[in-house]
């Protein structure tokens, strides 16, 4: 009976992050974090019909060998059949593979099709990865700033260890997002799961991912799952969804505390040019 409590139990808690909204991963989780979003959505629903098609094809193939185990074994079978060729069964084994294939194909090819198709957007936001942090740049706006993992010493209360950063990145809530993604160093991947997104950041070249914020303030949590070196896993991703007021409000603050940043990259930029060209 106690075993029956614990299986409950785990069952519950698997189900648990399905009924509470959140984007972050929970302990004894076994399943895809809620999807937001409507490439998210797509993509989880594609996996759950791949689950099933996979579970239906697992036990077909278990039956068949139980099957042919038992029929065929050596007690029933003194003299071992010697055909080679069944033009019915190679038929059947080519045929059903591509029907299935084909079937697989419907709901993939929407899903590329949904990610990689331009589409409207409502602002944009460069994400530059490094060793180890990221940085955010609003072309729009002309602010960029880093972002850190909060160390374990400076962790206050609510803060999630090993998750959460000084400077998040903040957007509004309803909101289309095209991000371009680039790396300064080594190859990084920002990674968002309960979006649905991942892109490698590359040095030298930018991908382009556009996601689709859903409405109400929520904060989502990923991490660079690319292997970047010994500090891999210290570069988390917070991307904070805000109302449209509470995000000009933010707005406004950044362009004064990331001011500083903004003007001394200006600075390095004209002393250059001017010693360009006194040469």
């Amino acid at each position: 009976m106690s075993y029956l409590k614990f299986y409950i139990l785990l069952l519950t808690i698997n189900l648990l992050p399905k009924v509470v909204s959140a984007s972050e991963p929970k302990p004894w989780q076994m399943d895809l974090q809620p999807p937001s979003g409507i490439i998210a959505e797509t993509a989880t629903d594609l996996h759950n019909f791949l689950l099933v098609v996979i579970t239906l094809i697992s036990l077909f193939v278990l039956a068949l060998l139980v099957y042919v185990c038992w029929r065929y074994k050596e007690n029933s079978n003194k003299i071992p059949s010697k055909t080679s060729h069944n033009t019915i069964i190679e038929v059947l084994w080519t045929v059903i593979p591509v029907l299935i294939l084909v079937v697989i194909a419907v709901p993939s090819f929407k899903l590329l099709y949904l990610q990689e198709t331009d589409k409207e957007y409502d602002m944009v936001v460069k994400v530059t990865g490094a060793q180890w942090y990221w940085n955010y740049e609003y072309p729009d706006e002309k602010i960029n700033f880093d972002s850190y993992m909060i160390e374990e010493d400076k962790i206050k209360d609510g803060q999630k260890r090993l998750l959460d950063v000084d400077n998040p990145l903040v957007v509004p809530e309803g909101t289309k997002i095209k991000f371009l993604i680039t790396g300064n160093d080594v190859m990084h991947s920002f990674f968002i799961p309960s979006l649905a997104v991942q892109v490698y950041s590359i040095a030298g070249r930018i991908n382009e991912v556009w996601t689709e914020i859903p409405k109400g303030p929520k904060t989502y949590y990923g991490q660079c799952n690319q292997i970047c070196g010994v500090n891999h896993a210290y570069m988390p991703i917070v991307l904070k969804s805000v109302s449209k007021e509470d995000y000009k409000k933010w707005l406004a603050d950044a362009k004064l505390k990331f001011a500083n940043v903004d003007s001394n990259f200006k600075i390095v930029m004209n002393n250059e040019k001017i010693i360009k060209e006194n040469n």
